[in-house]
């Protein structure tokens, strides 16, 4: 199993980076693949809701987006770890989430209208 981490911490080494850590090691020692994305080491533009993505795809913005979103894809589990600030997730969760608009049929597993039931 392909497990996934995306901390949001723009803190290196802070509490979320902690807990996607441990959270890793648990499952690196139950046997999976784990793999951990610091969003903010990336790149992400804000999403302009241009909605050029909708019959394409494929998101007009060229970041470090579409190689996440791949990632997101490909895993069977994903963990998402975001410090808490005035009662909202960091900016950095939230414009990633506002950009999986492009591929949230497939990271939702939805082909030809259906959801694939995983196993």
């Amino acid at each position: 199993m392909k497990v996934l981490a995306i901390s949001a911490s723009p803190r290196t080494g802070g509490n979320s980076d902690v807990l996607c850590d441990q959270f890793l090691k648990g499952a690196e020692e139950a046997g999976h693949e784990s793999a951990k994305i610091r969003l903010g080491e990336k790149h992400i533009s804000p999403c302009t809701a241009c909605y050029g993505c909708i019959k394409s795809h494929t998101c007009v913005k060229k970041d470090d987006m579409a190689s996440i979103q791949q990632r997101m894809i490909d895993a069977d589990v994903i963990v998402l770890a975001t410090p808490v600030y005035f009662y909202s997730m960091a900016a950095q969760m939230k414009m990633m989430i506002d950009r999986c608009l492009a591929r949230y049929r497939q990271m939702a597993g939805i082909q030809n209208g259906k959801r694939n039931q995983g196993g």
